[in-house]
């Protein structure tokens, strides 16, 4: 029987044991499948397979490199490398070698989150990489790249890291002063209208307190009930305002629409949406989808101020937006035409064949396997964009500037201090 898979942070122990991998009897052995056991618990096996998704393990366990970005991380010791026997040629090989260091050197910025064998948590350094790309960090170091179907998913989570930076890049040259103005102007540019947190939020109770039952009503009358209702809370509400609100969860394919002959069409809402956290979810991924329409990437927190007016809802929005992506090679034009309005001070200008090249790799579960030749090339893609995007924070964006500042002042604080 599977055992449940573990969280993504717990990277830096063995997940069946759950004791910390070590250079001597609990080596982290990577699968194909993705999953790391200790070689300890490996040998322990009853049957050859994946204790997590039963994948069946094809390879000899003695054969399986040891995954030394890992133990880098706990600050074990890194034995030396045995010859990879798995490889076709001295070439395959070469290629498989330096894949294998661009792993090892992404997964340094994951050092921080380790509080093993004294490695303690780093302020400065914690803050540069955001959680999403964390965990897609997190997945790279867990493939095996000796196995063919590890080389798939080391290429798949190139991609998708390559893909978070570039976001995180838009992000980073967006003007938050700006952001909330230019989504408000998109939303409307289609219809539809967003009328502060409250309002909308019970603008929409008011539309499932109508429709929930399964009745179906004409728009006129719907918009009619709602703000006879809302009214006395909210006087500024308006028939167009809310037909407005209504138009947005028409998008987002909330109803089922009856047309009738000479009459108006009567709304319904689907089943599917006949609670308030279903409906809320849609009408969220609808302006979610409005703003990537519009080349606007918004962070989970400012999403979750805009839409809520509290930062409690960093982690729903993050799930939305996860399931909202615009296309990798929009992102790069986003991008490029991001640079080209700021006059791109750090030559970021540099990392667009590296973005390209990852914008091209095929992430479908049937991609055929790359050669060695394309995964070294793919890594060393993805390693030049995460050093380009944490070079950016660190050295040319406000909120690098401002960690600096506050890390030197506390070092000058520290210095200041009479024993």
């Amino acid at each position: 029987m599977p055992v449940q898979a573990p969280q993504w942070t717990d990277f830096l122990s063995c997940p069946i044991c759950t004791q910390t991998f070590d250079e001597t009897i609990r080596k982290p052995i990577s699968l194909g499948c993705g999953h790391t056991v200790c070689k300890m618990c490996l040998n322990k096996l009853h049957r050859k397979a994946c204790p997590f998704d039963q994948t069946t393990i094809n390879t000899d366990i003695e054969l399986l490199p040891v995954n030394s970005a890992l133990l880098q991380l706990v600050g074990a010791q890194v034995p030396e490398q045995q010859p990879i026997t798995l490889c076709s040629g001295a070439e395959d090989t070469k290629h498989y070698e330096e894949a294998r260091k661009c792993v090892e050197e992404l997964a340094l910025y994951l050092k921080p989150l380790s509080t093993a064998r004294g490695v303690g948590l780093n302020s400065t350094t914690q803050s540069v990489l955001s959680r999403p790309m964390q965990r897609k960090l997190v997945t790279l170091v867990h493939c095996q790249l000796v196995e063919e179907e590890g080389r798939i998913r080391a290429m798949r989570a190139a991609r998708s890291l390559g893909e978070r930076t570039v976001t995180e890049l838009i992000l980073q040259h967006q003007n938050p002063q700006q952001l909330s103005s230019n989504l408000w102007a998109a939303v409307r540019a289609r219809g539809c209208q967003f009328l502060g947190p409250a309002m909308q939020e019970e603008a929409l109770k008011l539309v499932l307190l109508a429709l929930e039952d399964g009745s179906a009503l004409s728009r006129k009358v719907l918009v009619l009930f709602v703000v006879q209702r809302l009214e006395p809370r909210f006087p500024q509400a308006s028939k167009t305002s809310i037909g407005h609100v209504v138009q947005l969860l028409y998008r987002a394919s909330c109803f089922k629409v009856t047309k009738r002959d000479e009459d108006s069409s009567l709304m319904q809402l689907k089943e599917e949406f006949r609670t308030y956290e279903a409906l809320r979810r849609e009408h969220d991924s609808q302006i979610v989808q409005i703003a990537m329409e519009a080349g606007l990437r918004i962070a989970p927190d400012q999403w979750s101020s805009l839409l809520y007016g509290d930062q409690s809802h960093k982690s729903h929005m993050q799930s939305i937006i996860d399931k909202t992506p615009a296309s990798f090679a929009q992102s790069v034009q986003e991008l490029t035409i991001a640079l080209q309005r700021t006059g791109d001070p750090a030559n970021l200008n540099r990392l667009r064949p590296h973005l390209e090249l990852l914008a091209n790799i095929d992430p479908s579960p049937d991609a055929p396997p790359p050669t060695w030749e394309q995964l070294e090339n793919g890594l060393v893609a993805v390693k030049t964009v995460v050093h380009g995007l944490v070079d950016y924070i660190q050295n040319h964006s406000k909120k690098g500037t401002d960690q600096q500042q506050v890390s030197e002042a506390r070092s000058y604080c520290m210095i200041q201090v009479p024993l």
